[in-house]
């Protein structure tokens, strides 16, 4: 329970209790002391942290895009050159498609939507793989 009022209370009461609470009495860290410990949580290390964890996703996002991208293509072609239903090799090039689009958008740092679509890819690849 975090000790706050209702949410149908009135807002001059809510703003003061708000205020109230944020004039706690916790101590801060003292900024020449790095062994300190924070109670509020902001940790200044994992600010030059953020753009290398940024940067490898967009690097896993679109190497992943493009290795599966690559991967869908050559089944496509291979299984076009076989004797497989004409819904297989269109199958694997629509993955392979998507696979790509994921490629572009994690490149661009949309990495939440990059992983979506690659998940989506391979689906459309098995389900054509299972159509045979």
């Amino acid at each position: 329970m975090s000790g706050r009022t209702d949410s149908d209370t009135q807002d001059g009461i809510r703003t003061d209790a708000t205020e109230a609470h944020d004039t706690d009495d916790m101590p801060r860290p003292d900024a020449d002391d790095p062994g300190a410990e924070d109670p509020h949580g902001d940790d200044p290390e994992d600010d030059e942290y953020a753009g290398g964890d940024a940067r490898r996703a967009r690097w896993t996002a679109a190497g992943t895009g493009a290795l599966l991208t690559l991967a869908g293509l050559a089944a496509a072609l291979l299984r076009l050159a076989g004797s497989a239903p004409a819904l297989v090799p269109a199958a694997y090039a629509l993955g392979a498609a998507v696979c790509g689009l994921a490629a572009l958008l994690g490149s661009r740092g949309r990495t939440r939507r990059a992983l979506w679509l690659l998940i989506a890819g391979v689906m459309v690849m098995a389900v054509g793989d299972q159509s045979d």
